[in-house]
């Protein structure tokens, strides 16, 4: 099982703030893997620096839980992912690090773009369900 921390990052719009890395096809959640001893929350902050040039501070995140889904870009492993949902206010993020893109997603009309299990199975309908009409 491969251990990963994500965000569920929205706009003011409620559009999903999605990431795909170099050499990958389908979009997800920003995140990744900790590194040993590090607290899950930390880990998911330094990688929204990392990848996205996002610093929002911890109570900024609300924790939704921890899902599993099939791994995106490792066939045949299952993702185990902690997950915390935070809304973008002012802040323009910005792809880096190992992101060679990022898009703002619709949840209810991804379009045909090719979108990881975790995402696209578990946190897109998750965003929709928490969305108020």
């Amino acid at each position: 099982m491969i251990q990963v921390v994500a965000a569920l990052l929205t706009d003011a719009d409620g559009l999903a703030v999605m990431v795909r890395k170099h050499g990958t096809q389908p979009f997800m959640q920003p995140g990744g893997k900790p590194e040993p001893g590090e607290d899950l929350l930390e880990a998911l902050r330094r990688e929204l620096r990392e990848e996205l040039g996002l610093d929002l501070a911890p109570e900024r995140f609300e924790a939704l839980g921890r899902f599993e889904s099939d791994a995106a870009n490792e066939p045949g492993h299952r993702l185990s992912a902690d997950v915390w949902s935070a809304q973008l206010m002012d802040e323009m993020p910005v792809a880096a690090a190992e992101i060679a893109e990022m898009r703002r997603i619709d949840p209810a009309h991804p379009g045909n773009v090719s979108l990881a299990p975790l995402s696209k199975d578990v946190l897109l309908p998750l965003l929709l369900s928490r969305r108020v009409l």
